[in-house]
């Protein structure tokens, strides 16, 4: 009698664990590219740090040269407008949102993209 009841316990843990894998497996999980605007490698790291703490980010990986921010998110755990307000709370224009000017401004030299090449003197609008 005692090993039909280990038997039966086994049974149902195991049957509980199975549906929740289950149900594990259809979270989705979004791919997306986003146009994010900066400089350099400490605009990348800011960048990608505002996300990859959010939860629901899963990877985040911004591309210096062509401003692309690949992202792979979890719709169930934040939003595409919550991932733009992330990135403009540390002071990055996204394709959707301005970053405030007082956060902007704060940014180092080499990161301000918005009116001027910092490898240069001259002015220009990058975006």
């Amino acid at each position: 009698m005692k090993i039909l009841g280990i038997i039966l316990a086994v049974t149902t843990a195991l049957a509980f664990n199975s549906s929740k894998v289950s149900a594990q497996s259809k979270v989705k999980v979004v791919e997306d590219s986003i146009k994010v605007y900066g400089n350099c490698i400490m605009c990348k790291r800011r960048i990608e740090k505002s996300l990859i703490e959010q939860k629901g980010v899963k990877m985040v990986d911004w591309n210096v040269s062509t401003k692309n921010l690949f992202i792979a998110y979890r719709p169930d755990k934040i939003s595409e407008q919550q991932i733009h307000q992330s990135i403009a709370k540390v002071g990055h224009d996204t394709e959707l949102i301005k970053a405030q000017d007082s956060v902007y401004t704060h940014l180092p030299f080499c990161c301000l993209f918005r009116d001027h090449d910092p490898h240069t003197s001259e002015s220009r609008l990058k975006h």
